[in-house]
């Protein structure tokens, strides 16, 4: 159970220094309850405090680390239900399944590989591959993981209720630290023994909340701290309850065994308008991974524009540096055309002078990231900014021509 304000401010030295930055000890324990700030930033609080309140100190939900290198993604570590009260740091990491008897496994693979785009100016992409077991042999299991694993650039998923088809793929792809999918309560021994070994996340799959949060305790008993949780739902509406109470009990009742990121698959049966909905709602509600079947550009591109929209920090809107642009190869003669910083707003303007092929400049003004109407509406989009602007950003030689887009 966590500690109250109350209860962190006893075992604090008390001596209201400020060197943690705020004014009192009772102010930091508050602080440190709420999950505003860390224990570390106290210099002087003494082992027996840091052990004692060390579940006071640890994030309510963990931060998980899936794959190597710059295919590693990130999980959990969430501090909110709602992104305006603060932010959501970690995206929901998107997976495409691929069956270990598929016949066109490789051309499956093949546009996996290619599911990688560039919106506003940001990189947005599939992250992570699921290579699903289907024939309970481990040589075959293990090959079948190793081709493909070793095919892709993406963080891995090994999917299998077997313990020795996992410990063949893990002898051959371990060090690429995949997820393992999934301790059940049959073979949560051996599968949590497989997790410890290759020192890899381990999911927890349980039929409800309750019984997947008796096998995360019985895992974390068992050495493993990197958890994800998997309630295996029967269809999207117990799918949606499920993330929601687990968030709430992270969060809200700090209840350790719920506090991991979760896992939710897409229902591979349902036309694929369905599945892209399914993980539409699961992105928005808190799946820290979801696991589809979809790999067409079609689905797949506004899922990850969902995802983008979401997980980026609605208090600091995204922007473009303020400055002269060149369209094409402009010259004295050529237009100037100017706009705000806004990310959205540049791409959408950038895009469509380039598709006209004339060439010319593209002023940005400075409005804080705000968009047209909305920096209009400000006063930091006016006659006076973009003189300004103008001013600093172009020059004389530039100032012939210029038309403001609206």
């Amino acid at each position: 159970m966590a500690l109250t304000g109350l209860d962190i401010y006893k075992l604090l030295p008390k001596t209201n220094c400020g060197d943690c930055g705020s004014p009192t000890c009772l102010a930091f324990a508050m602080k440190l309850a709420a999950k505003q700030v860390s224990l570390d930033q106290c210099p002087h609080v003494s082992e027996e405090a840091q052990a004692e309140m060390g579940s006071a100190s640890q994030p309510p939900i963990r931060l998980v680390t899936i794959g190597t290198g710059q295919a590693e993604i990130e999980l959990g570590n969430e501090t909110v239900l709602f992104r305006h009260e603060e932010t959501f740091y970690h995206g929901t990491g998107l997976a495409v399944r691929l069956r270990e008897n598929n016949p066109e496994a490789e051309k499956r693979l093949e546009l996996i590989n290619k599911l990688h785009f560039t919106r506003v100016g940001e990189d947005i992409f599939v992250n992570l591959l699921a290579l699903e077991e289907e024939s309970g042999d481990p040589e075959k299991y293990g090959v079948f993981a190793a081709h493909y694993g070793s095919r892709t650039h993406l963080a891995l998923i090994l999917i299998s209720r077997s313990p020795a088809c996992l410990k063949a793929a893990l002898e051959k792809m371990g060090d690429r630290r995949p997820l393992i999918h999934a301790a059940v309560d049959d073979n949560i021994d051996e599968v949590a023994g497989l997790a410890k070994e290759y020192s890899c996340p381990l999911v927890v799959r349980g039929k409800g909340v309750e019984e997947t949060a008796k096998l995360a305790e019985r895992a974390k008993e068992l050495g493993v701290e990197d958890l994800i949780l998997d309630t295996t739902p029967d269809n999207i509406r117990d799918g949606l309850a499920d993330q929601v109470i687990i968030r709430r009990q992270a969060l809200n009742k700090q209840f350790r065994p719920l506090g991991y990121p979760t896992i939710a698959f897409t229902d591979p049966g349902a036309d694929k308008m369905t599945q892209a909905l399914e993980a539409s709602v699961l992105i928005a509600k808190y799946s820290g991974i979801v696991v589809t079947d979809l790999l067409e550009h079609e689905y797949i591109l506004p899922l990850l524009t969902t995802r983008q929209n979401i997980y980026t920090d609605p208090q600091k809107p995204i922007q473009v540096e303020p400055k002269l642009y060149e369209v094409g190869t402009p010259d004295r003669s050529s237009p100037l055309i100017v706009t705000t910083n806004f990310s959205l707003t540049y791409f959408t303007v950038e895009g469509e002078v380039e598709a006209s092929r004339i060439p010319a400049y593209l002023l940005i003004v400075d409005t804080e990231g705000t968009s047209v109407l909305t920096a209009w509406a400000a006063d930091k989009f006016n006659a006076e900014t973009i003189a300004r602007s103008e001013e600093r950003r172009v020059g004389k030689e530039c100032r012939s021509r210029w038309s403001p887009y609206h």
